[in-house]
């Protein structure tokens, strides 16, 4: 049975319907993210982080830009309020209150694009062990600890990334059969993979 998920495939599990076949641009240095930010914004990404493409292999990268893209929905370059809302309206997400997205657009030093997205991940991930990353990948779709669909789970396997089967599917819900309300248990999947036994 495969249950393992690296950090940046759990980003491509939660991909919203119609997002494959995005053109994809492959950033390699800084300015070309930053060629259409504004003056004002340009002066403060400059000092965000300038070694933000060596924190990363390039694989890594590729796989941020593609999230960053899914993310992009107004195709713009860059992520703000109205792009967060559509993301989470992709993902179910209706009743996402302004004040949240609000706090999650204040984290940034400035507009979002790539080079600010990339940097954001890599203080947020430096020192994270993997239990806790594979978490929070989950907890960005799951901010109230309710759970994830497990239909929704089921057809991001099935259809995005390194795809599962069938059978790779009924042996992972036969292992981690939903809650009543249809919900997967991702705190204990997430243990299971990274330490390959179940929590008491």
């Amino acid at each position: 049975m495969r249950l393992f998920l690296t950090q940046s495939g759990m980003y491509l599990l939660f991909q919203p319907k119609g997002s494959e076949g995005l053109p994809l641009r492959h950033f390699s240095q800084q300015h070309q993210c930053e060629a259409m930010a504004p003056k004002k914004a340009k002066k403060r990404i400059e000092g965000a982080n300038s070694n933000v493409f060596s924190m990363f292999e390039q694989a890594q990268i590729q796989e941020f830009k593609e999230a960053f893209t899914i993310m992009d929905q107004n195709r713009d370059g860059f992520i703000d309020k109205a792009d967060l809302r559509d993301t989470f309206a992709a993902l179910g997400r209706l009743n996402v209150k302004n004040e949240e997205i609000d706090e999650m657009i204040k984290e940034a030093p400035g507009p979002i694009n790539f080079t600010v997205f990339l940097t954001m991940f890599g203080e947020k991930l430096k020192g994270a062990d993997p239990e806790e990353t594979i978490l929070n990948a989950f907890k960005v779709f799951d901010p109230e600890g309710k759970g994830l669909k497990s239909a929704y789970i089921k057809e991001m396997l099935m259809t995005q990334g390194e795809r599962f089967s069938q059978e790779e599917i009924d042996q992972m819900f036969a292992a981690f059969p939903p809650d009543i309300s249809g919900n997967l248990d991702y705190k204990n999947l997430v243990h299971v993979i990274t330490h390959g036994e179940e929590k008491d």
